[in-house]
């Protein structure tokens, strides 16, 4: 039969087709949904730590490596995951990226000891890394130019957005109604739905030639993990202790190692001219303390509100969704009067009300309600974040070269990822001093007021109970909070001496504000 006689169904397709072409509406579903996975699995995890502390014995400092040991690899790698998209075929690592994050997924539920949790973890962000940077390239591959893909960047945006409040109530519910263990299995049966329906909705892309720069994403990751690492340690074993000396003296030889290979490689995976425009390297420096000060006060409010507030995962989930909407007010404030103010005043103001509502924190107590002591800080915090989201989203890309506008956007979600672990690992390192030196304060009174099965509970666990230990975890908490308005405040400080963009620089760039937001929060 020649060619001219084959039906359009029995054309030959191109390797990488999509067996059902023409239904843009399923392949956006399917790209969505692992935006939504991978966005959603920072919260959906927080609100079950206490269950996990519980379950697997963690102690308080150490159960931040539960948040950071994904945040360190997904932002370490996420700039390679783009890379490997483009050079590899898209539909191809976005599905490998899937794959790899579901069965971290199976392996994180199943965790019987805390370095299975944390390795799981680990993997869980090297799948999200290489999935959530393709996934958004995906939509360029399959949605034409205009406002067909307007309209599916404004759909990626909203699940980016949205994906942080669903993780919240999704959390709670599985941890209340089945098992902390749940927030990992989840995601397994949407995994692998994804994974089967991509090659059949998706298009394969172009590959594009190239160099993968695994050297720098190694020293990056290994060395920043290296740091945090040394700052947690310390929080427990002492500024002098041998092991936490040597992680920050590692720390310092791979990040040097880091900055000399980018400054050497042909196709760098952070490329180091980036922070050549005092703009783009003011944007990083305030993503950097914002997202620090943001990951500490989610991690710690959630043990506040589990643990001294005595809520149940539901509730601690619901209570963290005004905070969300203040993140979604203040982005659209922002992103619908830039164009007329320019960025300056929402950096400004943006970082005056987080660090108003982290100075706030700093009164925490145990005798500190939700309303009185949490609601109007995290309302004020929230509104700032939302302010300079958005706002640092377009500054990022202001006057760089349309082909590189990817590295700097992604640099900017990376900076997010990786400042949000550095500074939780600080946070933590304040909480657990403050928290050693309050208990050793309490146990004297403890002592002395304690029923026999109290004391050996507290011999065996050495944790105090209840109103002890809960003065202990709210000095510690209010005490992590002082650094973190220092973050804060640098963050001001940076955004009033260093960025100098114009509105007019913006003007062209407002309209893709959505598509291009800081993901994975």
């Amino acid at each position: 039969m020649s060619t001219s006689q084959l039906t359009q169904d029995q054309k030959p397709e191109k390797p990488g087709t999509a067996r059902r072409e023409g239904r843009p509406g399923i392949a956006l579903t399917v790209i969505a949904a692992c935006q939504l996975m991978v966005v959603l699995d920072a919260t959906i995890v927080n609100i079950a730590l206490p269950h996990i502390q519980n379950a697997l014995k963690f102690s308080t400092t150490d159960l931040t490596w539960v948040v950071s040991a994904y945040t360190l690899t997904f932002g370490g790698l996420l700039l390679l995951g783009g890379r490997a998209g483009d050079i590899l075929g898209r539909r191809r690592v976005f599905m490998s990226g899937i794959l790899l994050f579901t069965l971290a997924s199976l392996l994180g539920g199943l965790a019987q000891e805390p370095w299975q949790l944390l390795a799981a973890r680990a993997l869980q962000g090297v799948g999200g890394a290489i999935a959530s940077p393709t996934s958004l390239a995906l939509i360029t591959t399959t949605f034409p130019e205009g406002p067909e893909r307007n309209r599916a960047f404004g759909v990626f945006a909203a699940v980016s957005a949205g994906g942080g409040a669903v993780g919240l109530l999704a959390g709670g519910m599985l941890t209340e109604w089945l098992d902390w263990r749940w927030v990992l299995f989840v995601n397994v049966p949407i995994g692998i739905l994804i994974a089967v329906l991509t090659p059949v909705f998706i298009n394969e892309s172009e590959r594009h030639p190239g160099r993968f720069d695994i050297a720098g994403a190694l020293t990056s990751t290994a060395g920043m993990a290296s740091l945090v690492y040394g700052f947690i340690r310390a929080s427990e074993e002492g500024w002098r202790d041998r092991l936490s000396t040597g992680s920050f003296a590692a720390a310092v030889v791979l990040l040097l190692a880091f900055a000399f290979i980018e400054s050497r490689a042909r196709e760098p995976i952070t490329p180091l001219r980036m922070f050549a425009d005092r703009n783009r390297s003011g944007t990083y420096v305030i993503m950097l303390s914002l997202a620090a000060a943001m990951f500490g006060m989610f991690f710690f409010i959630v043990l506040f509100a589990q643990n001294v507030l005595d809520y149940t995962p539901i509730e601690a989930g619901l209570a963290f969704l005004p905070v969300t909407a203040a993140i979604i007010v203040g982005a659209g404030v922002s992103q619908r009067l830039l164009p007329v103010l320019g960025p300056k005043p929402f950096m400004m103001t943006g970082a005056t009300l987080v660090l108003l509502g982290l100075a706030w924190q700093t009164f925490i107590s145990p005798d500190s309600s939700y309303a009185g002591g949490v609601l109007g800080p995290m309302l004020l915090f929230g509104v700032g974040m939302g302010l300079n989201f958005v706002t640092l989203t377009l500054t990022a890309v202001s006057g760089v070269a349309p082909h590189e506008a990817g590295a700097a956007s992604g640099l900017l979600n990376a900076t997010q990822q990786v400042g949000g672990s550095l500074g939780l690992s600080i946070l933590t390192t304040a909480f657990g001093t403050a928290g050693r030196n309050e208990a050793k304060d309490q146990i004297p009174s403890f002592m002395a007021q304690a029923t026999p099965e109290q004391k050996a509970e507290f011999a065996r666990t050495h944790q105090l109970p209840a109103p002890w230990g809960h003065q202990v975890l709210a000095e510690g908490i209010s005490t992590a909070f002082v650094p973190a308005a220092a973050m804060a405040l640098l963050a001001l400080i940076v955004a009033t001496v260093v960025i100098r963009v114009r509105k007019s620089d913006l003007e062209a760039l407002a309209g893709t504000a959505g598509a291009a937001g800081p993901a994975g929060g």
